[in-house]
């Protein structure tokens, strides 16, 4: 299967279990692997026969700058869940969503989820 990728769209949200991740907000990072037939785009150069990037991107803009969730697991599930739902050309979606510095006690460089969802579950 092909693969379009959209790597390291950088964010900034309000999304965690701690008050002062939901007050003061801190930067993510997500990468995107969409699986779809890129044959038809390949061979007429024509955008309706892929996916337009720009609108995973504003997917993916619009869940991380909008409203708060506590878990990035549930936030990655609703990101994955919006494009399946708009580009029923996908056959799966691969999301990792990273939060490069959550306010855990130690060192590390980041903490991440990462899923892999299709249009049948």
């Amino acid at each position: 299967m092909d693969k379009i990728f959209l790597n390291q769209m950088e964010f900034y949200g309000y999304h965690g279990v701690f008050p002062e991740e939901t007050k003061l907000g801190q930067r993510f990072i997500v990468d995107v692997v969409l699986e779809v037939d890129l044959k038809e785009a390949g061979k007429t150069d024509d955008l309706t026969k892929t996916i337009n990037y720009a609108e995973v991107y504003d997917i993916v803009k619009s869940f991380v700058e909008g409203p708060p969730f506590k878990l990035i697991e549930a936030l990655s599930e609703k990101i994955v869940e919006n494009i399946l739902n708009q580009f029923p050309q996908v056959h799966n979606c691969t999301l990792k969503l990273v939060k490069p510095n959550p306010p855990i006690a130690g060192h590390y460089h980041s903490v991440a989820v990462e899923i892999k969802r299709g249009q049948n579950g």
